[in-house]
């Protein structure tokens, strides 16, 4: 049975350019780069190397770069980095930061757990479509607000949030914004300068890179303390001997996606519109999310009267990877804390399915899927005390 995997937002195969540029640093460049022998050179040279070619896919410095062990990480350090920094204001309000009800688990979790340490975080409301309202997030500014992190594009829905507008509300309000970016970097043209972006997320298995490695973007000037603490390394912000193989795939990675951006693009997105438009051919099949930003791979679909789970199921028993929602909280069985915030019944929500393209798909295979999921919600709404036709 051969096997189709739209699955891209939970993880991506690892592109083969980016593991010969890795296989070396495991046998042959193993030094640690903060040696002063040739071994050690050898392998800071390739660190900086790998530095560059992030920050030139954001349009940044080099030495704004900080290499982490992925995603989750770089959120952590980026939101609790900034709260310990501002941990002595003492106004009667507190230190306030504001995020989105949509965010990722990495954002919202840290969140949580900086309010159980006297923090006080704002969680904004999205339309139907799960985009932040911009007059929740004016009115939400107080003199006590110190950080504003909004993820950039969702993990689950796609919906590319008004990144620009809200970079430029906390310019204005001398704010520094953090964005989670795992999923939209190497889909989205991202100018950290032109976006008024302080603190960026990146991770590397969302861009065909390695798992275990990401990055942060810190705007020069913008001071957050370290929540790791050892060795010193990364300017002190992320103590631990690096990660040389990851972060050259991670490097590696970022370059292909510069490079292959624009033909990505076309193609991926191109898929997109055809699955969307085959799979809202089905009877009482809605689109989750933005119709028109959203991410070029990202269609999240739902579908009265099923449930997600068995749909997926069964998708699976068809070689047809997909998903319910975020891989990193797909085992939980509560409704999706994203569908429920752009005003979904639980019902609703527990009958969506996500589906993410990436590059090494076909034309055939979404024709293929397509068909596979028409008549796999034709079965299960036969059995389904939901439907009535």
């Amino acid at each position: 049975m051969k096997k189709i995997f739209m699955d891209h937002a939970s993880t991506t195969k690892v592109d083969k350019e980016v593991i010969d540029a890795m296989l070396p640093f495991f046998s042959e460049y193993f030094g640690n780069p903060l040696s002063l022998h040739s071994f050690g050179r050898e392998a800071r040279k390739s660190l900086d190397q790998s530095r560059k070619k992030v920050a030139d896919l954001l349009d940044a410095k080099e030495d704004e770069i900080i290499f982490t062990a992925g995603g989750t990480e770089s959120d952590n350090i980026a939101i609790k980095g900034a709260a310990y920094q501002n941990k002595n204001i003492r106004e009667s309000r507190g230190p306030h930061i504001i995020t989105s009800a949509i965010e990722h688990p990495a954002v919202l979790e840290t969140c949580k757990h900086l309010e159980t340490q006297g923090f006080k975080v704002k969680y904004l409301p999205v339309d139907e479509y799960g985009i932040v309202k911009i007059n929740d997030l004016k009115d939400s500014i107080s003199e006590n607000t110190f950080l504003i992190t909004i993820m950039l594009a969702n993990n689950e829905i796609g919906t590319i949030e008004p990144i620009e507008e809200i970079g430029k509300i906390a310019k204005e309000n001398n704010i520094p914004f953090h964005t989670d970016a795992v999923q939209a970097i190497g889909k989205v043209p991202i100018d950290v300068n032109k976006l008024n972006i302080d603190l960026l997320s990146i991770s590397s298995h969302k861009i065909y890179g390695p798992k275990g490695v990401g990055a942060l973007y810190i705007k020069k000037g913008v001071k957050i303390q370290p929540i790791v603490h050892g060795g010193g390394h990364e300017k002190g912000l992320r103590s631990s001997t690096h990660n040389i193989p990851g972060i050259i795939g991670l490097g590696k990675a970022c370059e292909l996606a510069k490079k292959r951006m624009e033909k990505d693009t076309k193609y991926i997105k191109n898929l997109r519109d055809k699955l969307i438009k085959n799979v809202l051919q089905i009877e009482e099949s809605y689109l989750n999310g933005h119709p028109e930003k959203r991410l070029i791979n990202n269609a999240h679909f739902r579908f009265t009267g099923i449930e997600g789970e068995s749909l997926l199921m069964r998708l699976d028993e068809k070689g047809i990877a997909a998903a319910t929602g975020s891989a990193c909280s797909s085992k939980k069985l509560q409704a999706s804390h994203v569908l429920t915030a752009l005003g979904l019944s639980p019902i609703d929500s527990h009958g969506s399915l996500r589906i993410t393209l990436g590059r090494e798909n076909m034309e055939d295979e979404v024709s293929y899927v397509s068909e596979v999921i028409q008549e796999i919600v034709d079965q299960l709404r036969s059995m389904s005390p939901l439907w009535t036709k």
